[in-house]
């Protein structure tokens, strides 16, 4: 009997252990999962990894192929949207007698658009993720841009270009999404090569100014460039929400399953253990920004955006204007390029691009990828910010290059390398504004930033294409002058990013 009670003792005592140990595991599990701290006894017996070490764990694949192709599309329908201004801004002009005011009017309110809603889609993003803005932003300008094509005014026209900014600020999101899934040391390499879709975006809605305008109308022409939008709506489906976001929400089930889909993509592996990074309540703070950790970065940040967007915008612009007037110091013209047109001497003021001025806008396009080599060399060798300073000082030094006699030939040249860095410059801005921010603030920090570009672009078309006619000088030098301004700027910034991981919070 005694025996027997032994036994029964010792099996009671087994049985009373093995609960316990599954009541701690359960324990654990939970407390794990509401993101609180772990007894650190039980903690020895857990491995945990963050989502910066899964996204290099996983490595690079077939996964980030697609996100490369399908949100580098996005890049295409940005720069159509962009670019369209410069092809039909000729056409509008003839057909509802505008002033050089007016034309310039269109550009900046597609940028108003972009700089008002730029802040609230980056809040937004942070805030509820980046794939919903993203998609939204895609559905919107899509349908505007649509819209345009049945303006019956100018009124209705500027109108419904300022929505499309509105939307086209939202798709601009998709560069935080894209960086958030780039293991650092494929980010040098990768986001440069994103200029590659804006430059066939750029050379797609020139291509239709040659073959829709003289056939069909601009109206035609716009209708049609939506087409990319349609179908990038579709794709885009296939492209999960940013892991990142998902952690800083606390949605650890959500962020597991797209980090173990990329994983099965790219026949990579997760790190041993479980998951597990703190739940960030304040995400999409704007107070962040202009804390003492990130004041100095942000306000010469928005500074570099504004002059990214200025020379940028300043360069497509004032080639147009130039080719459309004549303007150039050409020293082996044409008959057709000998007569300047200016608005004050009424001379017929309908002067619609011929092939020859198309096809220096699309040389001028290959600037924006021919030098990408560069761009990558610089971002690895010397960093984000030295690059910035480069590049900055080359765009002042083409910009009055372009004030200088030549042949056409030569003009075309300098354009060509003019669009190279201006471009140049502003994918590392982007890349630098990607990086340097946390995830908590990472979205609202891109949509200050945008918002700050959209002033310069709002700026642009009243410098390249109402000041252009009366001094071809005095329009160039303000764009030269704010790029060596900002690269003096830069020299301050008090991050280099090159090779850092992506900070969660601040």
């Amino acid at each position: 009997m005694a025996l027997k009670r032994s036994s029964s003792m010792k099996t009671q005592l087994v049985d009373a252990i093995q609960l316990e140990e599954v009541e701690m595991e359960e324990e654990i599990t939970t407390t794990s999962n509401n993101n609180n701290p772990v007894d650190p006894a039980q903690a020895k017996e857990l491995k945990f990894y963050t989502v910066e070490e899964a996204v290099e764990s996983i490595g690079f694949g077939r996964f980030h192929i697609l996100l490369f192709v399908i949100m580098g599309s996005a890049n295409i329908v940005e720069a159509m949207e962009i670019m369209l201004l410069a092809v039909v801004s000729p056409e509008i002009r003839c057909e509802w007698h505008l002033e050089d005011w007016q034309v310039a009017l269109v550009s900046t309110m597609v940028f108003l658009g972009f700089m008002v809603c730029g802040v609230l889609c980056g809040y937004i993003a942070d805030k509820y993720g980046r794939w919903k803005v993203v998609f939204g932003g895609f559905v919107w300008a899509s349908y505007f841009s649509f819209l345009t094509s049945f303006s019956t005014s100018y009124g209705w026209f500027i109108f419904l270009r300022c929505m499309v900014g509105c939307g086209v600020a939202a798709t601009s999101q998709g560069f935080v999404l894209k960086t958030e899934f780039i293991p650092a040391k494929y980010r040098a390499y990768l986001l440069p090569l994103a200029s590659i879709f804006w430059m066939l975006g750029s050379m797609l809605i020139i291509v239709l100014g040659m073959t829709v305008v003289p056939t069909l109308g601009w109206r035609w022409m716009i209708r049609f460039s939506v087409i990319p939008s349609l179908i990038l709506i579709g794709l885009f489906m296939f492209i999960p929400e940013s892991a990142r976001f998902q952690v800083s929400a606390g949605n650890i089930k959500g962020a597991m399953s797209t980090l173990n889909r990329i994983a099965k993509m790219n026949n990579g592996i997760l790190p041993d253990g479980e998951l597990r990074e703190p739940e960030v309540a304040e995400r999409g703070n704007a107070v962040t920004l202009i804390s003492s950790a990130f004041r100095r970065t942000s306000l010469l940040l928005w500074y570099s955006w504004f002059v990214a967007s200025f020379s940028y915008y300043g360069s497509v612009l004032s080639s147009s204007e130039l080719l459309e007037k004549n303007l150039l110091c050409v020293t082996d013209p044409d008959l057709e390029h000998q007569i300047k047109h200016i608005q004050e001497e009424a001379l017929c003021y309908c002067i619609p691009f011929n092939s020859d001025d198309y096809q220096t806008l699309l040389i001028s396009c290959l600037g924006e990828v021919a030098l990408i080599p560069l761009n990558i060399i610089l971002l690895n060798i010397v960093g984000r910010k030295y690059s910035m300073v480069i590049l900055l000082l080359l765009s002042a030094f083409f910009f009055m290059l372009v004030n200088i006699c030549t042949t056409m030939l030569g003009f075309t040249i300098l354009l060509f390398l003019l669009r190279s860095v201006v471009s140049m410059n502003f994918n590392v801005v982007y890349i630098y504004t990607a990086e340097v921010y946390p995830t908590s603030v990472r979205s609202i920090g891109m949509g200050f930033c945008t918002s700050f570009s959209r002033i310069g672009g709002m700026i642009a078309p009243f410098i390249a294409q109402v000041l252009m006619s009366k001094s071809v000088i005095l329009a160039l030098s303000p764009f030269a002058t704010a790029c060596v301004i900002c690269a003096v700027g830069v020299i301050f910034l008090p991050i280099e990013t090159r090779g850092r991981a992506l900070l969660q919070d601040a």
